[in-house]
């Protein structure tokens, strides 16, 4: 009597989602434990079964060390059935000739190394540790068959990152706002026929608790994972919340504390200082934020900032991509902004690098030409940092926590917003950025606080949910202020 047959490996109910799914793009997990490597190489057991010596793979990682323990449980789950691994060309052999070939993509150089080449899939795990999407996407020429295998690629990742921006506004808002399969369209010409052809993405959402054979398994992986971080990131991790934050560098910035109405602007006074803070751009993004000091009368905390007005520098469509304006351009733009907001700034920072002659007319002398003049602004990185944490993170109770923070941010300064509280640590250095972000409001804003230090007074008076709690205005009266200002025409401040 035979016995039954081993099973090496079967697919949990997420797991068959991904390897079932027809659509050409997927992101799969979005959480820590969710299964995302194994569900990877299941939807690889598949097309390779299906499609034999036809189906070519590629499973990628930014450097190639960081998928050793993938390469091994490949290997584990593949050898056993007759598949050959050749350690110098880190390339897997099924049985029927199909083979995944494991390497690494840094950067644009890297995708292009892969040109000519011909796959069928390509696996990238931790997708959000990409900066940018464009490496990934010139590797989406490579993907086609002359057998007509269909084609596809599969993207892991958690939140955090680098590339968390990219990666949200790509699968995870569309998802979110009640998409399911986001569909691309184009037309192109087939033998003298215009075609329309589409091309469908989507994400498939994973988490620990989708997991069933890692937590009976390992039952205490929950324990240690919230004994690794804050409440807040492990729900991150656990939940696969993509507004939580894995590893922020400005863990501090809470949206409720930090973001606040647009209204405000409207009571800022006349008597207010009002500055700027730019950080250039051109092929990158430029920022440039308009800030108001408060001197405790018109709803905030005496010496908190505002940062009321922002003009970010960026193709909407593109991540990371600037405006590519030039200097008189981005000068006239600015003063332009200034008039439309009813302002006239008492001073302007920007990063003294915009002064650098090479060989010709700087930047911040164009730029002061077409009557947009700056100041050197302190450009001292661990310290200015230290400003915006202390700033962010303002007054608190005994306990460390917020009680008033003295940084705020108008909910129309969306890029700040937007990219800001997702920054990461530098992985070589924990006490500065990872300037492989979007960190070109995070360096304005640098700017911004370093020009204007905060020293904590011992008569401060701070807010609680919202209001003053010994002030000269309340939020009320600030908003009743506004409303009055609104009806009268006012212009942008008193």
């Amino acid at each position: 009597m035979s016995s039954m047959p081993k099973i090496l490996w079967e697919a949990q109910p997420r797991q068959r989602m991904l390897i079932s799914c027809p659509c050409f793009e997927v992101f799969f997990g979005g959480a820590r434990g969710g299964g995302k490597t194994d569900a990877s190489l299941g939807d690889w057991a598949e097309h390779s079964f299906t499609y034999g010596k036809a189906a070519v793979g590629l499973f990628l990682r930014r450097e190639l060390t960081q998928l050793t323990e993938v390469m091994a449980r490949a290997r584990e789950l593949f050898e056993p059935i007759g598949a050959t691994w050749n350690e110098a060309k880190k390339t897997l052999t099924m049985p029927n000739g199909a083979r995944l070939k494991f390497a690494y993509l840094d950067n644009d150089a890297d995708a292009e190394k892969y040109q000519g080449h011909n796959y069928t899939r390509i696996y990238i795990e931790e997708v959000t540790n990409f900066p940018s999407p464009a490496p990934i996407d010139l590797l989406r020429a490579t993907l086609r068959s002359a057998s007509g295998v269909p084609v596809g690629m599969r993207l892991t990742g958690n939140p955090g990152g680098a590339g968390h921006n990219w990666v949200k506004a790509r699968y995870i808002d569309p998802y979110a706002a009640g998409g399911k399969v986001i569909w691309e369209e184009d037309e192109i010409e087939i033998n003298g026929v215009l075609t329309k052809i589409r091309l469908s993405r989507v994400f498939i959402p994973s988490k620990l608790g989708d997991n069933q054979k890692l937590l009976m398994s390992d039952p205490t992986y929950v324990l240690r994972l919230k004994q690794s971080g804050s409440e807040a990131l492990v729900k991150a991790w656990l939940e696969g919340n993509w507004d939580l934050i894995d590893g922020a560098y400005f863990d501090e910035f809470t949206p409720l504390l930090h973001i606040i109405s647009r209204d405000y602007r409207l009571a800022i006074p006349k008597s207010a200082l009002i500055f700027g803070a730019f950080d250039w751009g051109s092929a990158k993004p430029f920022s440039m934020g308009w800030y108001a000091v408060s001197d405790g009368t018109w709803g905030l905390p005496r010496g908190a900032l505002f940062k009321f007005a922002e003009w970010y520098g960026r193709i909407p469509a593109k991540h990371n991509v600037g405006l590519k304006l030039n200097a008189d351009e981005v000068a006239r733009g600015i003063v332009q902004r200034e008039r439309d907001l009813g302002i006239q700034p008492q001073y302007r920072v920007a990063d003294p690098a915009i002064f650098i002659q090479n060989g010709g007319k700087s930047i911040g002398a164009t730029m002061n030409e077409a009557g947009c003049s700056f100041m050197r602004a302190d450009n001292k990185r661990l310290s200015g940092w230290q400003e915006v944490h202390k700033r962010l993170k303002g007054i608190t109770d005994g306990q460390g926590n917020i009680i008033s923070p003295m940084l705020y941010f108008s909910e129309d300064c969306k890029d700040s917003i937007r990219t800001v509280p997702v920054l990461q640590h530098n992985k070589t250095n924990m006490e500065d950025l990872d300037t492989e972000g979007e960190d070109h409001a995070a360096d304005e804003l640098r700017y911004a606080c370093n020009s204007h230090i905060w020293v904590k007074e011992s008569n401060a008076t701070p807010m609680v949910n919202g209001q003053l709690s010994v002030p000269a205005m309340t939020f009320n009266q600030a908003m009743k202020w506004a409303k009055q200002a609104r009806n009268t025409g006012k212009q942008f401040y008193g």
